[in-house]
């Protein structure tokens, strides 16, 4: 079986901008759904719909891949699937050691869909001694003391940082140093990684903040409107109330 340290994705020797590879994601979970469905070709609209990008960006990207589908039928969806798979190097397996097995941490090694998208979760690692060899997700987690051990015994290279920030430098450090290129990290933190580590960064708080920044512009804008239509509201009335009878100013009265 292939091990993710043997084999690397070849989208950058390939020349593929980052920005159609962090959109191939997308279009792969969209196609899958539709091959669950048992449907077997897409028009290039409809999946960019399901995508949530526009057709024209997709007709682009898959012109990377060398995909450009067929006039009046669209694109085949399985041979789609596969194509994208085996761009993101999921046509292999990937054994992934996630650092941290706090609430996050067991979510992440209970999430069910690592299996089914190329990767799986090798070992569990955490620095609390009373959480040797206790079982999370069928796994049993081990102490950190063995980090560089395990991270040659299964190949990895992917590891996933999910400890307090103050943790997350120095288990970045020894994961690097054990040979893992690139990381996924859940901590909130920066991390400094040397030239040809990956990192990947997922920090819910900030998604949180944007997200409260929109809100606070659309209450603003909404404000601002109703406050538009009371004036107005207003302005009419007081046209209204100067004019006399027949709708004109009404005349000065003689003294």
């Amino acid at each position: 079986m292939a091990t993710g340290r043997t084999h690397r994705p070849a989208t950058r020797s390939r020349g593929i901008p980052e920005a159609t590879v962090a959109r191939l994601p997308l279009y792969l979970r969209a196609l899958t759904a539709l091959s669950e469905r048992s449907v077997p070709t897409v028009s290039s609209e409809e999946l960019a719909a399901a995508a949530g990008v526009n057709s024209a960006k997709l007709r682009k990207d898959f012109s990377y891949l060398g995909s450009y589908g067929t006039r009046g039928v669209g694109y085949d969806v399985e041979y789609l699937v596969y194509q994208i798979s085996r761009e993101l190097g999921l046509t292999q397996d990937w054994p992934v050691v996630i650092v941290g097995i706090g609430n996050l941490g067991a979510a992440l090694a209970n999430y069910g869909g690592f299996a089914s998208r190329g990767f799986r979760v090798a070992a569990l690692i955490d620095a609390d001694p009373g959480m040797a060899g206790k079982p999370v997700a069928g796994i049993p987690v081990q102490h950190s003391d063995e980090l560089e051990k395990i991270i040659d015994d299964n190949g990895v290279s992917i590891g996933v940082i999910a400890t307090p920030a103050g943790a997350a430098q120095p288990v970045c450090d020894r994961l690097v140093a054990a040979g893992v290129t690139s990381i996924l990290n859940f901590a909130p933190t920066v991390l400094t990684v040397p030239d040809g580590v990956d990192v990947r960064k997922v920090d819910l708080s900030i998604e949180l903040q944007i997200l409260a920044f929109h809100e606070q512009r659309k209450a603003g804008e909404e404000a601002a409107a109703a406050a538009d239509a009371a004036g107005a509201v207003a302005a009419v009335h007081g046209d209204s109330a100067d004019k006399g009878p027949d709708g004109d100013v009404p005349a000065v009265m003689p003294a």
